[in-house]
């Protein structure tokens, strides 16, 4: 598969992020275009990371068709020939969507990230780790590192333009969005990483936290959006490598943040843009991480 930065298709371009890039099908339909990008602190590399792109679009459609019954999703298809169909001034350039392009429905997006916590681990240790709160709001004394939090916890976020997205109280999101809303959503979160938690355990993987995005559809319907508890969105562990106040290794870009992280110790890196060259090495072995997910969740290997 030839790695691809940025896509240049001849649709109309509603936005690029940090790895997406996203067309307009119609008035009702949406390209999302998983790109090889990748960033870490905010700041996107240089180098692409192969089938990073891909991971991301066909594991976040095997979770949509397993999600089917417990919510609504934006998903419609990650067919190539189905999305030339929808816009067939796309057939030139078929090849290109194979593995990465996804159609979907055009909602209009909630502007919170909802974050289910099964574990302690990440930003919101670090915040109880100092305080004992998260998002300002206190946990129970004496937890340690990558403990297990039962029930899990509903950690809402503030969707970032710029920087780091902030952990945000549920009545501060209820402030926001309406009571109605946020309850649905949470209702809506945690169900769906129930569902993600059961079938990672199965396959000896241990979902220890996620983030979703939603959107209301022309109904007024909260509809799951965006990608769904794959490696850029979602912390997954070893059931055979976790244990209470260690830090089990995760299926995600750790490679590469450990590799910055030792830059950034050095001296050779400010954290800013623009970021150090990535060693080959560094790559392969973030890709490898991506594939190795996908394998063990999906139980085959990825070939687009």
């Amino acid at each position: 598969m030839n790695l691809l930065t940025q896509s240049d298709l001849p649709l109309d371009l509603v936005g690029r992020g940090k790895v997406r890039d996203i067309y307009a099908v119609g008035a009702d339909r949406l390209l999302l275009i998983a790109t090889d990008r990748v960033s870490a602190f905010d700041v996107v590399m240089a180098e692409p990371v192969p089938m990073k792109g891909a991971v991301l679009t066909q594991l976040s459609a095997w979770w949509f068709r397993r999600l089917d019954g417990i919510v609504r999703h934006h998903m419609l298809s990650v067919d190539p020939d189905e999305i030339v169909a929808a816009a067939p001034v796309l057939a030139p350039r078929r090849a290109s969507l194979v593995g990465r392009a996804m159609l979907c429905r055009r909602v209009e997006v909630i502007p919170v990230e909802c974050v289910v916590r099964g574990y302690l681990s990440g930003s919101a240790w670090k915040e109880y780790a100092a305080t004992g709160t998260l998002a300002g709001e206190p946990l129970p004394a004496g937890l340690r590192r990558s403990e297990r939090l039962d029930p899990p916890v509903f950690s809402p976020a503030t969707k970032a333009e710029t920087g780091h997205d902030e952990n945000i109280s549920i009545a501060r999101m209820a402030a926001a969005i309406g009571a109605d809303p946020a309850a649905e959503l949470e209702a809506l979160s945690r169900a769906v990483y129930e569902a993600g938690r059961a079938l990672a355990a199965e396959r000896g993987l241990i979902l220890a936290d996620t983030k979703f995005e939603f959107g209301r559809d022309a109904k007024g319907r909260m509809v799951l959006i965006d990608e769904v508890m794959t490696p850029d969105s979602s912390r997954y562990w070893p059931a055979g490598g976790w244990s209470v106040g260690g830090t089990p290794p995760s299926f995600d870009k750790q490679p590469l943040r450990d590799y910055l992280d030792a830059e950034r110790a050095a001296g050779r890196w400010n954290g800013e843009a623009p970021p150090p060259a990535l060693p080959d090495a560094v790559v392969q072995a973030t890709s490898e991480r991506y594939l190795d997910l996908y394998r063990r969740m999906t139980g085959e290997d990825l070939t687009v």
